[in-house]
């Protein structure tokens, strides 16, 4: 009995402390949606869709969860395929005569890419519980320690740049050795004097990425990367303008020898096929939270380990951790954030999940994603 009963979004919404910003975006709130489906026979499974406008998400859960009532949850592939079919024109779409809604509206493509998103997530989990095993286990992999690191030193206007050292170093001191920093907000000589008050901060032997969110043109990003070369970075996440593509990644690869990583924006795997079969990214961060989902994720991962690149995505240990732990010949990491007042959702929407101790996630035997909502907390945060 494993026929799609009900699809659901909650959408959940909690203030922060503090407004913060990446390089070009204010954050007042942690969101996100979870997507809840209850199969016929009782079973239920949770995905994530971290994305907005949130209102705009969760109705298209609720239209593709009409769609996909009574197909088999385990048949995973299928109904991604029928939602993914919705983006393009297909024969008889416009009257419609195959019974499903005409070709999807354009310009809501990233909402309807992470509705798919977070229903395929939720899939992976039911399918993990009827088989009474962890979806790491599902995918033959091992329950190893994941090692991971911790986002920070999201911008506070006015703030010293002593301030993300002090974070950061907080960071380390709780265990973790590595860290991420936002940078890319100031010149790349402001944002180069930052980066060295921060490793001064953590010191030499702690592993050092740069969370950039697509700051600078090519020109800026090689002057960039010259100056905090020394510093010794892990990685430029993100480092060029959105529009720039692989070729741009390419030359900027070919300038630096620190490391690019890439992928959380990109929808699907054919566009993460071109940047990983360039050869510029050496750690790609797909995010099935985002969009597409865990199916996706799935085969991004395949593709960067035919070309020799690591998997690191991004964000959501409780479901890429799972990932991580089924494929070794090419997963890094998985991310974390350190700080739940950064991200409480994180830290108080989900009971069970992976436990953080010191630098490396460890997953646990139960099974799906080892996840279950805390209902009360959404309740309370319902956007």
């Amino acid at each position: 009995m494993t026929r799609i009963a009900t699809v659901t979004a909650h959408p959940v919404s909690v203030p922060l402390q503090h407004v913060l910003w990446t390089a070009h975006e204010e954050l007042k709130t942690s969101s996100m949606v979870v997507v809840e489906v209850v199969t016929d026979g009782g079973l239920t499974g949770y995905g994530e869709v971290k994305g907005s406008p949130l209102k705009v998400i969760c109705d298209w859960v609720a239209k593709f969860g009409e769609i996909v009532r009574g197909m088999d949850a385990l048949e995973h592939v299928a109904v991604w395929e029928r939602l993914f079919s919705l983006t393009c024109p297909r024969p008889g779409g416009i009257a419609p005569t195959d019974g499903l809604p005409p070709p999807l509206a354009r310009n809501e493509r990233p909402q309807i890419m992470a509705a798919i998103g977070g229903i395929d997530i939720a899939l992976w989990d039911i399918k993990g519980k009827h088989a009474g095993m962890p979806v790491w286990k599902l995918l033959g992999g091992t329950n190893r320690p994941l090692f991971t690191y911790a986002t920070g030193g999201y911008y506070r206007p006015g703030a010293p740049d002593g301030v993300y050292g002090e974070e950061l170093a907080g960071f380390v001191a709780a265990g973790f050795r590595a860290v991420k920093l936002k940078t890319g907000a100031g010149t790349p000589a402001d944002e180069a004097r930052r980066v060295r008050v921060v490793r001064e901060a953590i010191g030499a032997g702690v592993s050092l990425m740069l969370d950039m969110n697509a700051p600078y043109d090519l020109d800026g990003c090689i002057e960039f990367a010259r100056r905090v070369e020394p510093l010794d970075i892990f990685w430029l996440e993100e480092p060029l303008h959105w529009y720039l593509q692989p070729a741009d990644f390419v030359r900027l690869a070919a300038a630096t020898p620190i490391p690019l990583a890439h992928g959380e924006r990109e929808w699907t795997r054919f566009t993460m096929r071109d940047f990983i079969a360039s050869g510029a990214i050496r750690y790609a961060q797909f995010d099935g939270t985002r969009h597409a989902g865990f199916t996706e994720a799935l085969r991004v991962a395949a593709l960067a380990e035919q070309h020799g690149v690591m998997i690191s995505p991004h964000t959501a240990p409780e479901i890429h951790g799972h990932l991580v732990a089924a494929l070794p010949r090419c997963a890094f990491a998985v991310e974390s954030h350190g700080d739940a007042n950064r991200d409480p959702l994180s830290h108080h929407l989900f009971e069970g999940g992976p436990e953080v101790r010191g630098s490396h996630v460890h997953l646990g035997d139960r099974p799906g994603f080892g996840i279950e909502l805390n209902r009360e907390f959404a309740k309370k945060y319902r956007a």
